[in-house]
């Protein structure tokens, strides 16, 4: 598929403007326009929508986007070489594409779109999982954006929507399922990309609940749920030393037992946990 606009395919645009994808900024590049236009309906309907993405590179994703309604789109992209590509795209939807040459880890989306905003990015590799973990903790909830639809390694994706019980469950399925729905929406294989990754790939899809799922202070549980992971083979009650005090009575308070592993714990238990410790520790 080729023709969703006028502008040429994808490989032709790369071959035109030198755009060999680059090792040291995590891109591999999607060039299949009906694998991005799916990716692009991930969210629902898009029609006079704000849209962040976050590394476009050649604007196949870009195109698929605007194709499908968005009414402003704005895409960060760190490498200048696809500037000129994105140029060609902006100037085929006039004054509906706006192009950010930067790092998304320091361009603030809000000072150039209105909320709510949905992000649809095909993310690079290496800062993926830095920038979703800032979008599951802005400083106020609801956040301003609507929903997440996000590409990563399909390793990382099976964090995000993972279950308590497995070597998946983590950090990163606390976070994401305390204050959002998640699922895989779409699975991709390495051949999909240009160059093709050592790796299977996934698209993630995030839709904010107007509350957490359960009551919690974001940094305390953020806190909690780090310390207990980040020693996972060992007991709960030797985990979580760092918090001070009684920890083995903190813990039946929230129905966990002490010699329990952190991925045995589920999330219900992990919010009332950190409820405990924010009690405590105003006492």
């Amino acid at each position: 598929m080729s023709a969703i606009d006028g502008l040429p395919p994808l490989r032709e645009v790369i071959r035109t403007h030198g755009l060999a994808a680059k090792k040291s900024l995590g891109q591999n590049f999607l060039l299949d326009l009906n694998l991005t236009a799916r990716i692009a309906r991930i969210p629902g309907d898009l029609s006079g929508a704000s849209v962040l993405e976050v590394g476009p590179g050649p604007g196949g994703l870009t195109r698929g986007l605007l194709a499908e309604g968005a009414g402003r789109v704005l895409a960060i992209e760190k490498d200048a070489r696809c500037l000129p590509a994105l140029a060609e795209v902006a100037a085929a939807y006039p004054g509906r594409l706006e192009v950010i040459e930067g790092d998304a880890l320091e361009v603030d989306a809000l000072a150039h779109l209105a909320p709510p905003i949905h992000v649809v990015a095909n993310l690079p590799y290496n800062v993926g999982t830095e920038l979703l973990t800032r979008w599951l903790s802005p400083p106020e909830w609801p956040p301003y954006w609507a929903s997440l639809t996000l590409m990563f390694q399909q390793e990382v994706a099976e964090r995000i929507v993972a279950q308590p019980g497995g070597k998946a469950y983590g950090r990163l399925a606390v976070l994401a399922q305390w204050r959002c729905d998640a699922r895989i929406a779409l699975r991709l294989p390495p051949e999909a990309f240009t160059p093709p990754p050592k790796v299977s790939s996934a698209v993630v899809h995030l839709r904010p609940l107007p509350e957490p799922r359960w009551p919690a202070e974001p940094e305390v549980l953020s806190r909690v749920v780090g310390m207990a992971f980040n020693q996972r083979r060992k007991m709960l009650r030797a985990s979580l030393k760092g918090l001070g005090g009684d920890v083995e009575s903190l813990l039946e308070a929230a129905g966990i037992a002490p010699t329990d592993r952190a991925e045995q714990v589920s999330i219900e238990q992990f919010a009332a946990l950190a409820r405990g410790v924010a009690a405590r520790s105003r006492n």
